[in-house]
Formats: structure tokens, sequence, C-alpha cells
């Protein structure tokens, strides 16, 4: 009788399984942006110490985090919400009693193995968390409950506002407003505050000359906080100083052309105008090698991402699903958003990446783990059409 001879599967057969289900087109838009990411950063950091090897690294490790996590089935990570809510919270107190101050900012807590950053955990919790609360009262949704998730919103970003830590706020409060508006928040409520916001800034620009005086106080906002506003209407009143940010990244943007000063070939860049330009002013270092046509391309990558991911969450199998999927794909349109504009001079410098191509080892793995969960929305789908 001859012997039985067991044939292992091909490796790749074998992997199989770890992206089955994976929306390829969202898969790609991702490799479109990574790829930028590294090209713009070997030219920004070449030679920059190892900076373009731990983007290199980051970006790995982004990775592995996207796989484990859309390895998790949504109803799992709807169990984790809660939990993972209440860690954060928990930590963020922490941080306000125990905390690291660096750069007169208290926003690290050391747990005695590792020193980390709360306020990053927020931003993938606060969405959980939300979308787990309104999944839990589908059909039958009441004022109260958008009450009771203002609340849920409102802890943990005045925690964060207070560390002071205001991209960061911006960015979980945005989080868990995609949420609460996905949710069927009702325009009547939306509107007023839009308004308001308008009015506020429109007397913001018209009171400026008074308003950014040396010896005005604005008690709501700290100073730093102030200066950068003052800086974002005026930049050349100080523009050695709190402008020159700003002023070298416009010069930099409008240096490059329609097709850029080429790869490489950033003078900006290169003589060190430009500061951090490897983090939040690596646009500026991209406009102007790469030019208009540069930019357009990164807009499309962006817009493509964005167009893929809402589409996952279109067709997320529960509430639940569709809520956090949507969420977490408008979140990257934020971060790309702030961070453009305070490059380009309409808002102010809030220290937002920009995603996939700004240095930032917390910020990558945060968008892995977005990333991941899209992943994992839609294998949940193709599992159920197959």
């Amino acid at each position: 009788m001859s012997p039985v001879v067991i044939q292992k599967p091909p490796l790749w057969q074998r992997l199989r399984p770890v992206w089955g289900g994976f929306d390829g087109w969202l898969a790609l838009a991702v490799l479109i942006l990574a790829c930028m990411g590294l090209v713009v950063m070997y030219s920004v950091g070449y030679d920059h110490g190892t900076r373009f090897a731990d983007h290199g690294r980051n970006m790995l490790l982004a990775l592995f985090v996207l796989l484990l996590i859309s390895q998790i089935p949504p109803q799992r990570l709807m169990l984790l919400a809660v939990p993972l809510y209440t860690t954060g919270v928990l930590l963020l107190l922490g941080v306000e009693l125990f905390g690291i101050t660096k750069k007169g900012a208290t926003r690290w807590i050391d747990l005695g193995f590792v020193v980390i950053q709360p306020s990053e955990l927020m931003k993938i919790a606060m969405p959980m968390m939300l979308a787990w609360w309104f999944q839990k009262r589908e059909g039958s949704l009441r004022p109260l409950d958008f009450a009771v998730a203002g609340l849920i919103l409102a802890v943990p970003s005045a925690l964060i506002l207070k560390q002071p830590d205001l991209g960061t706020t911006l960015l979980v409060m945005a989080s868990g407003l995609f949420v609460i508006f996905f949710a069927g928040l009702s325009w009547r409520l939306i509107v007023p505050p839009l308004l308001l916001a308008v009015a506020g800034i429109v007397t913001l620009v018209v009171m400026e000359p008074q308003w950014c005086a040396p010896d005005v106080d604005w008690k709501i906002l700290h100073e730093y906080q102030r200066q950068r506003v003052c800086t974002l209407l005026d930049p050349t009143k100080d523009p050695l100083g709190k402008g020159f940010h700003i002023i070298q990244g416009m010069i930099a943007i409008g240096s490059g052309g329609v097709w850029g000063k080429g790869f490489m070939r950033g003078t900006q860049t290169h003589l060190e105008f430009i500061p951090e330009r490897t983090t939040d002013f690596i646009f500026a270092a991209l406009s102007e090698e790469f030019g208009f046509v540069g930019v357009l391309t990164l807009l499309a990558a962006f817009l493509f991402l964005i167009y893929r991911g809402l589409m996952v969450a279109l067709e997320g199998i529960t509430l639940f699903d569709r809520l956090l999927a949507g969420a977490v794909t408008l979140n990257f349109f934020v971060y790309a958003f702030v961070n453009m504009g305070m490059v380009s001079g309409i808002l102010p410098v809030v220290g937002v990446p920009l995603p996939f191509i700004s240095y930032g080892g917390t910020a990558m793995v945060t968008l892995g783990a977005g990333l991941g969960i899209l992943m994992s929305v839609a294998k949940a789908r193709r599992l159920l059409q197959s």
C-alpha cells in the first residue's frame, strides 16, 4: 500500500483568508498615498537623521495593525467599544493627575513599561463608543439619547483640551460629531451652531486690530492659542517669529508653480526655510517640489480614499458598522483638510499631521487602526454575500 502524501498549499493560499474580502479599491487608494508619502519623505528626510527609514517602519507597523484589526468582525469590535472608551477616559484622568509635561503641555502618562498619549486612543474609541450607543437605541431614538451622546463626546474632549491639545481635540470631536450626524441629528440643531460659527469668524476678522492687540486676554483660550489665531489673521505682524511658519509655507507652495521645482530640488525645503518639513509642514515641501500637479494628484488620492470609505460605510450590515465606518472615513478628510488648511494659511497651526505623508509613529498607527475597521466592515459584507 503506497504512503499517503499530503501536500501543503502554497503560502499565498494559506495567507489568503487574511486579506480575503478586502475592498480592493480602498486598498489601492491607501497604496497610492503610501507611495506618495515614501517619495516625499525621502526627499525631505534623507538628510534628516533616520526619518525616512523610520517612516517606512511606521508604515509597516500601521500595516500590521490594519491586518490585525481587519480580522476582528464588527460584532466583536462593538464589544470592545465600552471597555476601550472607559480605558481612554481613565487614562486621560491619569494624565490630568500624574501626566508628563513637555514643552508646556501635559499629554503623556508613564505606565511603567511604556509612555503613551491617551488622547490618540480616543480617536478610535470615541466613534466606536457612540456607534455602540446608537446601535443599542436603533429604532427608538429620542432627543435624550442625543443629549447623552453629547455628554459622551464632551467628557474626553474637555480633558484633552485642558492638556492643552487643540489639534487632537478637534479630531476627537469631529469623529464623534460625524457619528451623531449620521445617526440622524436634525438639521434644525445643526444649522444654528453653523450660523453662529460663521458670525463669530466674521466678527473675529473685523475686530482683529483690537482683539489681537498685545495686552488683550481672550480668557477662553491659552495665550499660545490666541497668538496662533492672530498670526493666522495677519502673519506679517511678526514675520520672523510667530508668522514665520505660515509665511514660509505659503512661499513654498506658491514657488512650486504648475509642475514644481522637481524631486529633491526644493530650495525652501532643503535650505531649512520650512520648519517641521517632515511633520506638520510636509505639504509645503510637496507643493514646492511637485507643484500644482502634485497637489491635484494628492487631493485626487484623498478624495478617492474618502469615496471608497463612504461606499464601504453604506454597505455596512448593521447600524454600528455604518456609523463607525462613516465616521472613520470622514476623519481622514478632517486630517487632510486641517493640515493643508493650516499650511496654506487659511486655518490656525494646530499640529495635525497629513495622513500617510507626515512623519509620526502614533498617528500612523491610528490611521492603520481606522483602515483596519473599514476593511473589517467590508470583509463582513462580502462574507455575508458569499
